[in-house]
Parts: structure tokens; sequence; C-alpha cells
């Protein structure tokens, strides 16, 4: 008979699916902006960002307003490896009269509560920091205000809604600080909901918990929730704890057809009718009138108590949730439900007794379930969020229903592992929830707040004022005419190379050559094909080699040997063996040039060390490698640098480019200059490209003021100390080790990886700069880059993922600026060459940092503008200058050699 009559509120798992999936739909709305105003659940952003990873100690209070009784607490946290924390707490009571009078002086009983608890625990002359646990629905702009949305349970303050209740407490605290010194000395931290609380004390003791539940008077859920997914609140970085204060899930109809006659019936007698209706199918302030509502209605139908109804059954809230739980303790059998019954005036048969107890089964079973499918669904988005097919997680849970009601705990672990097959789900029941729970979230608040200061610190050298850069600027200008002075240069840091290249292309340029491209870790060999006129086209044909390491430091010989056997390889397979074609020689090392078809090693750079070739004439070197194999000749025409090829393939497209810039591996720049200010070559009429060499910019020490200690330690244990000192700031090849000594440095410091410093952030070189491009990518979200993070043996978090986050952006913007503010230096000279107010010219660049990398592009052009507003630059991205370049300044070479004929 029960079960024809309760029949609604048996559930189906089908049914708990679909109201799994309802719950979906109105998580999402509630995050969306747009969705938001019209959401039911609310999900409210905590600004809890973090869990506790163990690391936490100090004292902290905390005050506790939301359920039947006000507690303060102190709470000790203990940083001895093993996690310890002490808990005192003293409860005072919630008289009607405060929870349902006016807001000053609930908020000064709060504060008298909390004064007369520090003075019983002799809290006296201690700043202690408190978590206020205040468990009502509050928006929250920060970690330590919230606007009461709306008062639930049965509080019903007067003029609170609407208002900062941190701001209240304050103001509370702040008229006894006259009558009581310590009052002075209380700082409100954090304000927390009491299931955030619950995860946090948690998480405490298990780090995997990222989902705290309230299952008592009331009732509410909250997670943690990716930034990205989060539109309310600014950023997309990491992770925050959204409160979904999911009781008022169906306020807008979606359980309508689930609601029955007795729910409607319990919701017009409410404080709240047509508000927070989940939570009255769920939380135990409800149930036992729901029990009482059903009793009532059989009994009036003869199929109880013999028809005869008693004042109990028709006096509201007689029945409470004890009451319930003691029914169904099955283990004693029907004698709690008889005693129960008797006291209330009904006398039963045991046939009454067994239907009264199958009436308490189902209201509390359907609870559970309940509670289980919007649980599920928490889960559920969880796992998707991390994208796992699988996850393990921990969910903190706290409330009297849960923990009194004999059957709960047990039925709603059961559903939810029926629902969510895919999550391995362990329950873990938290003490002290919102007391301990308010000081962990403000220990947290604590510990971020002290390591966001030593963050900063050691970030703070990376963060360039515009007077620095400006001051970079001026320096690089003074050593660039240093360079170009015949009595300096020998003592320049700065080489200025003349690279005797005289012009830019003028679309004349037609035939076929080779260019050998020799710069980095491999080697290219290419046929190039250039026709003129109208059908003006350049075609390539190329192919690389592999340079081994032990011919980058081997003997010259090896190194020359080896590169002839490459053009051998290649002519063999373009089937051009015979034919003696003109070739220009990309050799991307700093070389000083007595024509453009000699050039003598300055010093290797990149990692480069064969033997026997600084001081060399590089084309010399080839041309014996040559005649040594003795297979084909070949007509050098130029050496050059692939700076210089990069200023002539965007010369090609462009006759307004007159500067190269290299940002990849290594940094350079070129540019034409006018003969008459290159006093170490002859001539005054026309302009010569001038190769700066610039990465060697600050070895003479006049930048120390903007280097770093990591950049002394990247320095120190690269392959050439004390040289390119520019260069080591500036290119993808150091960046990436300026971000690992950082790490290490943070890690040291306990900030990073839990403190443990793993083998593989002790490895020189793994972190190459494309991860850096990686890691910065706005598209990628954090879970990627802790992928990218393990590929690299680092285990992280999600707060580590934004740690090394915002360490690569701080060393590449860095490099950016400091870039932009040489090539400022170089714009505005040239402007002032020309004698001109305003100069137009374009810029052809070239490297995988400038291409690859999310923001460097941008940053540089944005430091160019602010430093040279004077000029309007341009920046044309470089079709393979190293090939194509040496190609063209071969051919334009070829043509100004017969119009000098």
């Amino acid at each position: 008979q029960v079960d024809r009559y309760l029949y609604h509120m048996r559930l189906s798992d089908d049914v708990l699916l679909d109201v799994m999936t309802r719950f979906q739909a109105e998580m999402v709305k509630g995050l969306g902006k747009d969705t938001n105003p019209t959401a039911t659940v609310k999900m409210l952003p905590t600004f809890v960002r973090s869990l506790p990873d163990g690391s936490e100690k100090g004292d902290f209070l905390a005050v506790d307003l939301g359920g039947s009784q006000f507690r303060a607490h102190q709470v000790k946290v203990f940083d001895d490896g093993k996690q310890s924390s002490q808990l005192e707490s003293k409860f005072y009571p919630t008289p009607k009269e405060v929870i349902q009078g006016n807001g000053a002086e609930l908020f000064d009983y709060v504060a008298d509560c909390l004064l007369d608890f520090m003075e019983t625990k002799n809290l006296k002359n201690k700043k202690l920091p408190l978590g206020f646990t205040f468990s009502f629905p509050c928006k929250q702009t920060k970690l330590e205000e919230g606007v009461l949305l709306a008062w639930t349970k049965h509080f019903k303050v007067r003029g609170v809604q609407d208002t900062d209740v941190v701001n209240s407490l304050r103001k509370a605290l702040q008229k006894h600080k006259a009558s009581f010194a310590p009052a002075r000395d209380v700082d409100v931290l954090a304000l927390v909901n009491d299931t955030v609380g619950t995860m946090m004390t948690c998480g405490y003791d298990d780090q995997r918990c990222e989902v705290g539940v309230i299952i008592g008077t009331g009732t509410n859920a909250c997670y943690m929730e990716e930034m990205r997914h989060i539109d309310l609140v600014e950023g997309d970085e990491g992770r925050m704890c959204i409160n979904t204060e999911w009781g008022a899930f169906g306020d807008d109809g979606a359980l309508d057809d689930l609601r029955t006659e007795f729910d409607r019936e319990l919701d017009l007698g409410s404080l709240n009718p047509g508000k927070q209706l989940f939570e009255k199918m769920i939380s135990s302030l409800y149930l036992g009138e729901l029990v009482r509502l059903i009793l009532l209605k059989m009994t009036k139908e003869g199929l109880l108590f013999n028809g005869k109804v008693s004042t109990a059954l028709l006096t509201k809230g007689k029945i409470e949730m004890k009451h319930v739980s003691a029914m169904e303790k099955y283990k004693e059998g029907l004698s709690n439900t008889k005693e129960i019954l008797t006291e209330l005036n009904l006398f039963p048969s045991e046939e009454d007794c067994i239907a009264v107890q199958h009436v308490c089964t189902i209201v509390s079973f359907r609870s559970a379930n309940l509670c289980a499918a919007a649980l599920a669904a928490i889960l559920t988005r969880l796992r998707e969020n991390k994208k796992l097919l699988r996850m393990r997680t921990t969910v903190g849970i706290d409330g009297g229903l849960y923990k009194t009601h004999p059957q709960y705990a047990k039925r709603l672990h059961k559903v939810v592992r029926r629902l969510v097959p895919n999550c391995d789900v362990r329950f873990l029941l938290s003490v002290s929830g919102s007391g301990k729970g308010a000081a962990m979230v403000t220990a947290v608040a604590y510990r971020l707040a002290a390591q966001r200061k030593q963050i900063d610190a050691a970030l703070a050298p990376f963060l360039l004022s515009l007077e620095t850069l400006r001051e970079v600027k001026n320096k690089m200008r003074t050593e660039l005419e240093y360079g170009l002075k015949r009595e300096t240069q020998a003592s320049a840091t700065v080489k200025m190379l003349p690279t005797y290249v005289c012009g830019t292309p003028d679309g004349t340029e037609k035939g076929k050559f080779l260019a050998l491209d020799l710069g980095g870790t491999n080697f290219r060999v290419l046929l190039v094909k250039i026709r003129s006129g109208r059908r003006r086209s350049v075609q390539m044909y190329n192919k690389i080699f592999a340079i081994p390491l032990e011919i980058m430091q081997g003997t010259g010989e090896e190194l020359f040997d080896h590169i002839v056997q490459c053009i051998a390889d290649f002519l063999e397979y373009m089937g051009i063996k015979g034919a003696r074609l003109p070739l220009g020689f990309t050799f991307s090392f700093p070389c000083r040039q007595a024509s453009i078809d000699k050039g003598t090693l300055v010093g290797w750079t990149k990692g480069f060390k064969a033997t026997d070739c600084e001081g060399e004439d590089v084309v010399d070197m080839l041309r014996e490698a040559i005649r040594r194999r003795n297979e084909f000749d070949l007509d050098i025409v130029a050496v050059v640098n692939d700076t210089v090829g990069t200023m002539m393939t965007c010369g090609y497209e462009d006759p307004n480019c007159e500067i190269g810039l290299i940002a990849g591996t290594g940094s350079n720049v070129c540019y034409m200059e006018d003969m008459k200010n290159i006093e170490i070559v002859e001539g005054n009429e026309g302009k010569m490209c001038i190769n700066t060499e610039w990465g060697g910019f600050g070895d003479n020490g006049c930048i120390d003021n903007i280097r770093t200690k990591y950049d002394k330690e990247v320095d120190e244990g690269s392959l050439n100390p004390g040289k390119q000192r520019y260069e080591k700031m500036t290119s993808g090849m150091y960046l990436g080790e300026i971000v690992r000594q950082i790490l290490i440095d943070l890690t040291k410091q306990g900030l990073l990886f839990r403190g443990q410093i793993s083998e593989s952030l002790r490895k020189r070189g793994i972190f190459e700069t494309k991860f850096l491009s990686q890691i910065e990518s706005d598209r990628l979200a954090l879970l990627q880059v802790r992928r990218i993070l393990q590929q690299l043996g680092l285990d992280s978090t999600c707060e580590d993922s934004i740690i090394v986050k915002e360490v690569c952006g701080a060393v590449s913007k860095r490099a950016a600026q400091l870039c932009g503010a040489g090539l400022a230096a170089i714009v505005e000279k040239k402007r002032e060459n020309r004698g001109v107010e305003h100069l137009q010219i374009t810029v052809g660049v070239d490297g995988t940092l400038y291409k690859l990398h999310p923001h460097f592009s941008r940053v540089l052009r944005e430091t160019v503008k602010e430093l040279a507003p004077q000029c309007d630059v341009t920046f044309m991205l470089s079709e393979d200058g190293s090939g194509k370049g040496a190609a063209l300044i071969t051919a334009v070479a070829k043509r100004l050699h017969n119009v000098g004929q």
C-alpha cells in the first residue's frame, strides 16, 4: 500500500541519469556570463584558488555562522611534515531574536562571542588572521568580501541582504576596539562557505579532494572548476572553487515532474515558498515535515492508526529528522518506531509501525538518490575538464543527515558509484569542516600571499621600465658608433663588421646559383633559379644534412670535408656535377671581411667549437676542401651572414627594406650604413651593409645593471663565458636555460614542485625554446601545460603550471623588449643618417623565436614603436633568408661585378 501511495518518490536509475543531465545543464548556465542572471544554480565563484599543499603553518581564528549554533575556533597548523593541526572550539547559542532580528545586532553578537573566546583562550596581543564561515549564498568579488544574496535555513535578519557581510563584521569588531584591545588585532582574511570549508579540511588530509558536499539542515556542494570556464571572473589561468548553491536547483520548474503533492504542500508552508526546492527534497530540515504530511494524509484516508488523526500529526514540525533516523534503525526492529509514535500520541499497531518505517525509508532514500544524481553531474564535469577516461578523486562530506542517519551514507555511495562507474570516488568525512575549513582557507590564502611575494621578488628584475629600456637603446647607440670608428673598433663589443654587400636587389638579377647554409645543427645545400623581367620568380631546390656533434666540435678540416661531402651528394642528386656555378656561402658566425668573398672567422658561437678555424678565411678553407676532394669546382662569389640574407630576401620584395633581424637560436641585426660613416673601409660614396654582431653588446659590462643572477648562472655554464651577453638574454638558445635556473631557485624556496628538484630539472638544456612557445600559447589550457611539464619529467600541480607559465612569460617578454630597444637604436640611426623628421622603413625578420613564439613579435613591435616614435617601421617575414638570400647576394654581386667591368 505504501509503495503504491509513494510510487512517485521511488526514482529509477534512468530518472536519476536524467536529473544528472539536467543538473549539468544548470551548471553550464550558472557559469556563463549571459545565462547566469536567469540560472537557478548560481555557481558562485569563491576566490579560493588553491587547495592545501601541506606547507601551511601558523595560528588562525575562525568563526562559523550558519547552523543551529555559533562557533568560534582557534586552529594551529603545524608544518612538521605530518600535516598535523590542532583545533580548539567554543559553542555559543544562536537565540531566535538574533537570527530573526536586525543586522547590527547579529554582527555585534558575533563580535562579542569572538572576543569572549579570545579572552578565554588568552589570545591577546597576537595579530591573528580570521576565516569567517558564513553558510549562506554570497556573491564574492574577492576572497575577503561577500554580498549576501538571500537568507536560507531559518535565518531572516533584516538589513543584511545585498550588503558585504565581512565589512559588517569588521565594523562590529571596530566598535569593541576601545574597550578590548585584541579586537584591533583581528584581520578578516577570508569569507568561506561551510561547503568550501568541508572541501578544504578534507583537502588538508587528502590532496585528491576537490569536491565538498554538505547534507544536513541545509545542502550544498562545491568543487574546483577550471578558470577558463568561469565567465564571471577575469582570467583563464588555474582553477577556482565554485559554490554551486544547488539547493535552488528546480526553482524554475526544472524538477516539477518529480515533485509530489507533499513537496508542494511543504513548500507552501515554509518561510520561503518557491525557493530552494531541491534543498526541500533533500535536507534534514524538511524530511521530518515531509514524513508528517504523508502520514497525515494516509491517516485521513484510513490507511494508518485506524484513521485517528492526533494533534501531533496536525502540528507542523512535530516530526523531526531525529525521529526519522531513529525509526530507520532496522537492527532495533520496530521498538524505536513504536516508542516514537506512542510519544506522539499515535497508538500504532505492528502494521502501522512497518508502514511508517517504510515511509521514512522511501523519503530518506529519495533524498540520497537526488543528492547522488547532482553529485554525479559534478564528478562527470570534473572528469571531462581533465579529459580523463577514468578518474580517481575524493569527496569531502559533512552534515548531520549524512553523519547520523543509519543508512544514508551507504545509500549515497552506492548510487553515486552506479551513476558514474568511470570515477573511483573516496568519500572522506570532514571533521569540523566549517571551522577548521575556514582556518585552512585562511592558511592557504596566507601561504599564497607569502609565495606571491617571493615569486614577485624573483621575477622583479625581469620587469624593465620604459626608462631602463631607453637607457639600453642609448647604450646600444653608443656601442654602434664605437664599432664604426677606426680608433675604437678594435675594443668595441658590437663589432659592426663590413659585409661588402653594397646594393639590394633591383629585379634584374637572373641565372642559376648554388647556396650553402651553415649556421646551426643542420647544413643545407640549395640550387636557386632566379628569373627577371615580367615573369620575375625564384625557384629553389634544397637538401638538408645533419652535422654530428663530433664534427661541430672536432677539427676544422673534418668540418669542411663534411661540408664538401654534402655538396657532392647534392650535385649528384640534382645531376649538375659538371657545371661551375656561382656560389653564395651563408656562414652565420662573426666574420671579418676584407671583400665580399673573404671572411675571417672572429670566433665560434652557437655551440660550434671546431679547431684551427678562428682567425682563418672560411672561403679559403672551403676551396681547400673542394681541392682535396678533386671532383668538381665552384665559383665562390660571396660569403654571407644569415642576417644579411634575410634583409636581401625581403629587399627583393620591398625596396624599402634596409634592415635584417634574426630572432631565433641566435640574435643579430644588419643594416645599410652610409659609406662615409664606416671609417674602417675606404671610400665615402654609396652604402654598405653592416653586420652588427650585436650579440656581444654588454660584454664590456655596460648592461650589468639589468643582468640578473640567473643570467650570470647561464653565462657561467655556457661554452663561451663572458661572451655574447646580450644574445644570452635575447635569443632562443638561452631563454629556456634562464627559465630552468629560475625554476630551480623557486623550487629550492619551496614554491614549486613540492620543493623537490627532480633529476630532469638538473639537466642543462632540457627546456628548449619550443616548450616556452607552447607553454605561453594562449590557446593552451593548464592541463596541456602540465602535460608538457610531465614530458620533461616535471610532475606539476595546477598551481605549479601557473607559476611556470608566468616565469616563461617574464623571460620571453624581457627578451623581446631588449631586442626592441636594440632595434630602436638602429632605426633612429637610419633616420638621422637620412636627415629626416619621419622615417618609413621595412625590417626583414627571420628566426623561430619571432615566428613561433605567441607574444615575442608583438612585444618587439610595441617596444620599437614606443622607443622610436618618429619611425614608422614595417616588419616583413623573410622567406628563407639564409638560402634564397645567399643566392640573391651572389646574383647582386655578379650584377655589380659585370657593371664594374
